[in-house]
């Protein structure tokens, strides 16, 4: 599970008890997206070690021990430059934790989602598998692909 050390249960994501594993901010880029509307936002996807490797090898199902950090901003236009665009206020930092035993009834993943810090409702956390099924099921129930 990502854990940070300093977590309390308070820190965890309900219903799969994933955290914000410490140090994230300095895995390596997977690859940048952009979310239209309604949500309108600029992410970064993030991996450990085991996520690198799994994407750099062309590795499916992805291997335990995998974690993925998607980090979002609003979408917001440059204010020096107009064609251009960056980050704004932070939205979200969500986290997929690969356990094959412990996530068995969530294809494997277990699923946080962080806003300042601290987990979304457990209502939020029921959408999350049900999503990365019903749309990346082909994909190990990730929507990222790897930009080299």
């Amino acid at each position: 599970m990502a854990q940070a050390t300093d977590a309390t249960p308070e820190d965890a994501s309900p219903i799969y008890g994933v955290t914000i594993p410490n140090g994230y901010r300095q895995w390596p880029l997977i690859a940048p997206a952009q979310e239209a509307d309604p949500l309108n936002e600029l992410r970064a996807v993030l991996g450990n070690s085991v996520a690198i490797n799994a994407y750099r090898d062309g590795t499916l199902p992805f291997p335990d021990g995998t974690i993925l950090a998607k980090l979002a901003w609003k979408h917001v236009p440059s204010p020096e430059f107009e064609p251009a665009s960056i980050p704004g206020a932070a939205t979200t930092v969500q986290i997929m934790v690969k356990d094959s035993k412990k996530y068995a009834a969530t294809g494997g993943w277990g699923f946080g989602r962080f806003i300042n810090g601290k987990p979304v409702d457990e209502a939020q956390h029921k959408t999350c598998f049900a999503c990365h099924e019903a749309n990346v099921k082909g994909h190990d129930l990730v929507f990222t692909r790897y930009a080299p």
